[in-house]
Order: structure tokens, then sequence, then C-alpha cells
């Protein structure tokens, strides 16, 4: 192992790495297991930095700004980057991600402290890799190591050939016994073998809905002649077994009704037909629009169990909004603190008479899980009564950036109940499903969606004509123009009236209502 000697301004081994990175003009990203670690080692090597520009004044006020309003997060964000310093993690907003990104590549910042997620698709021009972290948290089993391969795809991330002509991967040891044990471990160590994803059973239905939904396949010799040539087949070796798997989740999409199937004769092959019979399957209706959404089959049933139970529960945005809490596709899961119990089985008895899946029993296996969703629901509830990011984040530790990705999701989800509803005949649902989906995007209550068509008007502008009385689109259309102007600017409100219909002229520079400055006295 080659020694090298890095200068000691601080006691901690990572600051110091990252200083010495600067010192000689290049740059590093620090790996480490959580978002809360990667936000504060940013801040300790920012607090020891001596990098300032106009550039990055200008970058922090762009971070700062990617929100209408912003959160502690962005602050933090943007003081660190006014040093020449960031943090990059799934909690930030897809802007603030972009920014950080574009500054690291044109040189403006020169340490990214981040979660693994970095380390995955993205070509920077880091000359080290510095992994702090090559441990996390695995559940019941406490703090486990990170498998080889994951410290590889970190280690990779230094030196890019279009960036460098050498790159330095380095762990941070705090004894030669630790030293010694990260040496064969990772950098002498066999990466782990890698293992077919076709058996993981949502994978498996998905994909076996999709290859009948599209006519691929449609006869059991077909199917198992398709899987025979995967390379999970090649791992299994077992048929058999391969064959049992197979033929369950059959049932199991038959059971749901997003397949049927047939006993037919096999015309081909040298035994007679006479003999011997096959099953055929082909997707019904609302399986192929399962397979078009790329649901997974169970969450479709899932939503398909909550759409027939609609006539018997008190409709509104809760209860379709914990229908798409609960899936597999809004993992990973919300983690429900300690402190959180007793709010949540509070706010679950509030909530029950809406619910379109019941509560499990508090000693059910299921019942943490039902405490996530719950609390999802109830973060997303709290979003479309238009509370902001900064409350969910301190309310329900959710940053911005994993808000937005629910959102995403949750909105997907919706579209897919509104279609399978259509499909299964419940159209008396779809208002209820569309004002959910429509208040999920704009995080709007219910009052403000008119004034939501128009073009230009989101969540501030609507809310604050909303509360100047402009309550919906005839008192907008009847509004005066300088008026509308003083509330929105000029621009916005031209095009409004535009879209209502009405021809404008131009508003007078100075033209006001109501109390002037006393410059003009």
């Amino acid at each position: 192992m080659k020694s090298i000697t890095i200068p000691r301004p601080t006691a901690d081994a990572t600051t110091n790495l990252a200083l010495d990175t600067i010192s000689i003009g290049k740059q590093a990203l620090i790996f480490v297991n959580t978002k809360p670690s990667a936000e504060k080692e940013a801040e300790e090597i920012a607090k020891k930095s001596k990098k300032r520009s106009p550039d990055l004044m200008a970058l922090a006020e762009d971070v700062r700004n990617a929100l209408s309003k912003p959160t502690k997060q962005c602050e933090r964000l943007a003081w660190c980057v006014e040093r020449g310093i960031a943090f990059h993690h799934a909690g930030l907003a897809s802007k603030q991600k972009d920014i950080v990104e574009e500054a690291f590549r044109s040189g403006n910042i020169s340490i990214i402290c981040s979660t693994p997620t970095l380390a995955a698709g993205l070509d920077l021009p880091a000359y080290r890799a510095i992994i702090k972290d090559l441990k996390r948290y695995g559940g019941s089993f406490g703090m486990t190591s990170i498998p080889v391969l994951e410290y590889l795809q970190m280690a990779g991330r230094a030196g890019r050939p279009k960036f460098d002509t050498k790159g330095e991967a380095i762990c941070i040891a705090k004894s030669d016994s630790e030293k010694n044990d990260i040496y064969f471990k990772y950098v002498t160590g066999e990466p782990e073998a890698i293992y077919s994803k076709l058996a993981v059973e949502p994978v498996l239905r998905t994909y076996l809905l999709s290859l009948i939904s599209t006519g691929f396949v449609s006869t059991d010799d077909q199917i198992m002649e398709f899987f025979s040539k995967t390379f999970w087949a090649h791992q299994f070796h077992d048929m058999a077994e391969l064959s049992a798997i197979i033929a369950k989740t059959l049932r199991m999409l038959e059971e749901w009704g997003f397949l049927e199937s047939t006993m037919g004769k096999v015309t081909s092959g040298f035994i007679s037909a006479d003999e011997i019979q096959t099953q055929s399957y082909k997707a019904t209706q609302l399986g192929r629009r399962v397979s078009e959404l790329y649901l997974d089959p169970y969450t479709a049933h899932h939503f398909c169990t909550g759409i027939k139970k609609c006539k018997a529960v008190e409709l509104n945005e809760v209860s379709f909004l914990q229908l798409v809490s609960g899936t597999l596709e809004m993992r990973p899961a919300l983690t429900v603190r300690t402190k959180e119990y007793d709010l949540l089985q509070e706010k679950s008895a509030l909530v029950q008479p809406y619910l379109l899946h019941n509560e499990p029993s508090l000693y059910d296996s299921d019942y943490d899980e039902f405490l996530e969703s719950l609390k999802c629901t109830i973060l997303l509830s709290e979003w479309i009564d238009e509370k902001d990011e900064q409350f969910l984040l301190e309310t329900y530790n959710v940053r911005p950036g994993e808000l937005r990705a629910k959102l995403e999701v949750a909105n997907w989800l919706l579209f897919g109940v509104g279609e399978l509803a259509r499909i299964m005949g419940h159209q008396e649902i779809l208002k209820h499903v569309n004002k959910t989906k429509m208040r999920l995007k704009y995080g709007v209550k219910e009052e403000l969606l008119a004034l939501l068509k128009l073009e230009g008007v989101g969540r501030v502008r609507s809310r604050k004509l909303f509360h100047a009385g402009l309550k919906d689109l005839g008192v907008l259309r009847d509004c005066d123009l300088t008026t509308l102007s003083q509330l929105v600017g000029p621009s916005l409100a031209a095009s409004i009236k535009q879209q209502l219909g009405v021809e404008v002229g131009i508003v007078p520079r100075g033209t006001r209502k109501g109390q002037l400055s006393l410059k003009k006295y």
C-alpha cells in the first residue's frame, strides 16, 4: 500500500482530506451512510473552507430559491455552497441536485458530501472518492458492512478517464486493525455474485402478465420455454421448482381477474393431440390495462379491492391517499419515529370512516406497515391542505426531495386507480380521484381548484387571488385589470384576462388603486 502524508489542521480525518484536496486544486466526493451525516459533514468542511467567489454567491442564491419558500435545508445548503462545499442526497429538490452537480462539473464546487446514491450513473470530475462509512443500519441486524460491489461503485467515481489520468479512493479507518480489515475485505476482496431479480415476486408477476398481455406467450409450454432461457433459470437449475413458482404466480393472476385460462389440445410435437392437453392464457381487459400502466399486479389487486369498497365508505381525498400510500411503489416507506406513534394512532381514529382498507389489529404482523402507510397518507393530506415544505420537514422529518418523489409516484398511482375504476364500471368515483390528483399536484385546498385552471397560476398565486376576494373565474373576468396587475404582475394579469376571453390594453405605468406611498404627496 502506498503511503501519503496529509496535513492535519483539524482533528477530523475527513475534513483534513477535503481541505488537502482543495489546496491541490482538485475535487472530491465524500460518501457517508445517511442524509443527516452528509449535511453535517458538508457543514464541518465548509466552516474551514476559505473558498469564496461571486459565482458561488450566485449559485447559493439559486439553491436558496429552488423552492417557492426556502426551507432550513435550503438555507443550510446555500451556506455551504457559498464556501464551495455541498451535500447531495435524495432529500434535495431536483433543481438543487442539478445545480450542485453542474457546479461540481464546472469546478465551482470542490467537495460534495453524499449518500451512496451519487455513486451510480453520474460521471463527475472527482480526483478523490473518500469513503467515510463502510457500515450502514440494517434494521434488525444493526450496523452491517456494505457489499464489496457498493464499495467498488463508490471507489470507481475517482479519476474518471475524461477528467483525470489517475484518482484516489480513500477509506477512513480508526485503527490499524480496522485498516487491515478494510484492505482485505474491500481492496483485495472478491465482489459478490450477481443474482437475477426475476425471482422477486413483484418482478415475476409483472413480467409474466406483460408477456401474456402482449401475446408473446400464451401456453404453459411457451411460458416455460421462455423462462428456461433466462439468467434466472441458468442460476436456478431446478426447472421443476421453477415451474411450480410460475404456476403459483399464474394462479394468483387468474384469481385476481387479470388472466383467464382455457384447456386446449397440443397440436404439435411427437405426442398425439388426443393424448395430452395444455393450458393457455390470455389477459382480461383489466389485466391488459394493468400491464400497460406498469403496475405491480399485487398493487392493482389492492386498488380493485378498495374500489369495490367505495360505496360502503364516506369518500374524500384521504380515502384515495390511503389507497396509494400502502403500495410497494411508494417505498421506501416513511420511518415512524417513537414519538409519532401516539399522534398517528390519534389520526387513525379520525380518518377511519374514510379508509378503503381497514386498520389491522395492533398485534398483527402488518400493523407497523399500516402505520408507515398512514404516516404517508397524513403527510400527503397535510400537503393538499397547503402546509409548506418547512412544516412537513419539521413535523414529519420528510425533506423536500423525498416529498416530491412521493407526490410524483402518488399522482401516477392515482391515475391508475382512475383507469381501473373506469374498466370496473365505477365511474362514480372518478370525480373524487381526479379532484385528489389535482389537489396533490398543486398542494391546495379544494377552494382553489377553479383558479388553477388558468395557465401561469399555481399554488401561491391562486391563494393570493383567493385572499383578495377573486375566488372564481367569473369574478376574475370582471376584475379591473389594474387591480389584477397589482396582485400578479402586468404580464400574468393580461394573460389571465385573455384566457378568460377579455381583450386587454396596456396597463399604464405607475397606475394603481388603493393607498399610495408617502412620496406621492
